[in-house]
């Protein structure tokens, strides 16, 4: 605890140095660097690598488009939800509850709750099944090892808000090492990427399904609860300028967080583009990704796949934990002590590994328990943001509201088509 509350002094310090015009430079970043990042983990997490790899095996380089429209779409929504906080100081459940009826509030905590196990669910299967392809563990022994290791992570958040951006930062990194020596290896058409990313096309009904499916592996709903709460009382601004600074230098932390995570992204369908559609082959299975990286491309690659997929899923899994801890304190106003959180939404993943069930189909069948979630938390981020008593200052402007109605409508749209789809 005095470590947490040293770290917050000295950050608060050296904000308030910012705010008062005494810092200049780069440096000004520097205090409100991390809690985007924190957010941005949840993009990265191991479902995003089943639709990813999917969607580059079987249509190349022709959806790049849509993970860099659907990054596009998180800056917005993300710097909405860190408005959020700064312009209130309260987090996205805290406010609905205060605003909507009791059984409302009771309604949207339990179904964040379920979108949060199934998220969880993606990154614990991902981190032991990173495991499993790089050092040949089984899947049930490579899941308790994946149980200590998170809780390893989770201790970084009883040492100060600090050091779990620090730590979180580090294994973002080393998630896009991994994935930059992949990419270098892979040898990719530059031609053809840049096509892929800024020409807009499908190629029948599948093709949109998978878009749907990076859609709903990007936006996500625990992401948008957790920021809010990340900066609601990181850095207070003591009056409405000070709020609008706020969260103008916040906005760069966004911008680089979510530059980061779409990178990495594209990445992974960069990669399987390269090497899978070229040669021809449809990859849905993450171990089979794994043996056609080592074939195609060596070794070293697979390794630095299985380390990509290990890193992400141990990340992503503790983002997932404090997550679930901001949604029950918000919406319902009880907390239970985080290790235990972490020990109840290890057992569903424990159970479907016992089961023997394929990892990857539970990656993307947890994806679309995910994808219900996406409106309960949209819709009420733009009603609280477009509310000028509640804001203040920081109110949407309109053409921001128009945007956030716009996109909040069609992520909403394409995880209902994703939905009917599937079943």
């Amino acid at each position: 605890m005095r470590n947490q509350t040293d770290s917050r002094t000295r950050t608060e310090i050296a904000a308030q140095a910012v705010l008062d015009g005494d810092t200049k430079g780069l440096k000004r970043l520097l205090p409100f660097l991390g809690p985007a990042f924190i957010a941005a983990v949840a993009y990265i997490d191991p479902g995003n690598f089943a639709t990813n790899i999917t969607a580059g095996s079987q249509y190349g380089y022709m959806l790049l488009w849509v993970i860099f429209a659907s990054n596009l779409m998180a800056v917005l929504i993300q710097s909405l939800s860190a408005k959020l906080g700064i312009a209130t100081g309260r987090n996205l459940p805290e406010i609905a509850r205060d605003r909507f009826p009791k059984g409302v509030s009771i309604f949207l905590w339990i179904q964040s709750e379920l979108v949060i196990i199934a998220t969880d669910l993606a990154e614990f299967i991902g981190a032991a099944l990173g495991l499993y392809l790089i050092f040949g563990i089984p899947m049930l022994p490579a899941a308790l090892i994946t149980a200590v290791a998170s809780f390893a992570i989770l201790e970084l958040q009883r040492r100060g808000f600090r050091a779990l951006e620090t730590g979180i930062a580090g294994m973002v990194v080393a998630v896009v090492l991994a994935f930059a020596f992949q990419v270098f290896m892979a040898k990719p058409d530059m031609g053809a990427v840049a096509a892929g990313i800024f020409t807009p096309q499908f190629e029948g009904t599948q093709s949109i399904m998978l878009a749907a499916g990076i859609l709903g592996a990007t936006v996500m709903p625990h992401a948008i609860y957790l920021h809010s709460s990340l900066t609601q009382n990181r850095i207070v601004g003591r009056n409405e300028e000070e709020k609008k600074k706020i969260f103008r230098l916040e906005f760069f932390d966004i911008i680089f967080a979510m530059i980061v995570a779409g990178a990495v992204n594209m990445a992974m369908l960069i990669i399987a583009a390269a090497l899978f559609f070229k040669n021809g082959l449809l990859v849905e299975q993450l171990d089979q990704a794994f043996i056609h990286f080592r074939e195609l491309a060596g070794p070293a690659t697979a390794i630095s796949f299985g380390l990509g997929l290990l890193i992400a899923g141990l990340s992503s899994s503790s983002v997932g934990t404090m997550s679930g801890d901001v949604v029950m304190q918000g919406f319902i106003n009880k907390r239970i002590n985080l290790y235990l959180r972490r020990a109840i939404t290890m057992i569903p993943p424990l159970a479907l590994i016992i089961s023997g069930i394929n990892a990857t189909e539970a990656l993307v069948a947890s994806q679309v328990i995910l994808s219900f979630g996406i409106a309960f938390a949209l819709v009420p981020l733009m009603l609280f943001t477009g509310n000028r008593k509640l804001m203040g200052g920081l109110v949407n402007h309109p053409i921001t509201q128009v945007l956030g109605w716009a996109i909040a409508a069609l992520v909403i749209a394409l995880n209902i088509f994703l939905v009917v789809e599937s079943f």
